[in-house]
């Protein structure tokens, strides 16, 4: 589908045809602008009006170089994912490479979504915001591939970044993790569903998440001088998505059940305060989704398909 709209902001969208990135595109739509959304495999980008499709690998600079010309902001939601180390330190390279490459075509905005898994929270550790402590070397490779990530960016300079760091995303799709993969696995496996009931378990819903990033791209969330007022203009920023907190056993439990198992329950060191999102907010983000909608939709897609997806 072509661009429309000479005034619409032009925004480039990794990643357009995954959970996240799919979710993007249409709230960019919503919001008037031009997508240009980079998939690896013609056909899969969202056919929506305003969405043009861009075929291509990543970390290919030519690629790149095309699709930010005269682009107003570059979205990245893409993470590799694999068994192995190597395949998930995939992710700084790319992450660093399309960064540069924005930079290089004069892209002022980056928006790069990372992950609350890139902070230390640990059975002691209390409320975590933007200035809490970085995850350890001896976290899990996927929170060190993420800090990283989050880390490499920051040495990018010459145009805004603001780093999204979303906690568990609820939302519908053949990829999403809590929905869809986890529920498969908690059927499946005993050790997926053996979990401390009282351990943290923060959430966002993929649509509130993907508002947050479209209002950014598109400007809807305007720069300013600190940044608890907004993203710094010519700086690096961080700013977490979560809706709200609620005990794993509120996921857990009716998760296991919609598929058809009991969850086993067992006192584990844990982290068991709040991961804070004020900044967001103080932005002027508001999630839509409640935690109770969030669930019926999963419990109800799980026994709409068996329980099987």
């Amino acid at each position: 589908m072509s661009e429309t709209g000479q005034q619409s902001r032009r925004i480039v969208v990794t990643g357009a045809n995954g959970l996240v990135g799919a979710a993007v595109c249409h709230a960019l739509v919503e919001r008037g602008a031009a997508v240009r959304a980079l998939v690896r495999r013609g056909g899969t980008a969202p056919v929506l009006e305003g969405v043009h499709e861009h075929v291509g690998d990543l970390t290919d600079p030519d690629v790149i170089r095309a699709v930010c010309t005269d682009a107003d902001a570059f979205v990245h939601t893409v993470h590799p994912m694999g068994e192995d180390d190597a395949a998930q330190q995939r992710a700084v390279e790319w992450a660093t490479g399309v960064a540069q490459g924005a930079r290089e075509a004069q892209v002022p905005l980056f928006v790069h979504v990372s992950s609350t898994a890139v902070y230390e929270r640990e059975a002691d550790t209390g409320d975590v915001d933007e200035n809490s402590t970085l995850a350890a070397d001896t976290a899990n490779i996927y929170a060190v591939t993420k800090r990283d990530t989050d880390l490499a960016l920051t040495e990018v300079e010459g145009m805004t970044r603001v780093i999204v760091r979303p906690t568990a995303i609820l939302g519908p799709g053949s990829t999403s993790v809590w929905n869809t993969v986890r529920p498969r696995l908690i059927r499946t496996d005993a050790s997926a569903r053996t979990d401390d009931p009282n351990r943290t378990f923060g959430w966002v819903h993929v649509r509130d998440l993907a508002g947050l990033i479209a209002d950014l791209a598109t400007g809807r969330l305007p720069f300013a001088d600190d940044p608890s007022a907004g993203p710094v203009e010519g700086g690096v920023t961080a700013v977490n998505a979560v809706s709200g907190c609620v005990p794993m056993g509120e996921y857990l439990g009716p998760v296991a059940r919609a598929v058809g198992v009991e969850p086993v329950w067992e006192t584990r060191e844990a982290f068991r305060a709040m991961l804070r999102a004020e900044r967001a907010r103080a932005w002027g983000w508001a999630p839509r989704v409640t935690f109770e909608e969030a669930m019926e939709e999963l419990t109800s897609g799980l026994a709409d398909s068996g329980g099987h997806d």
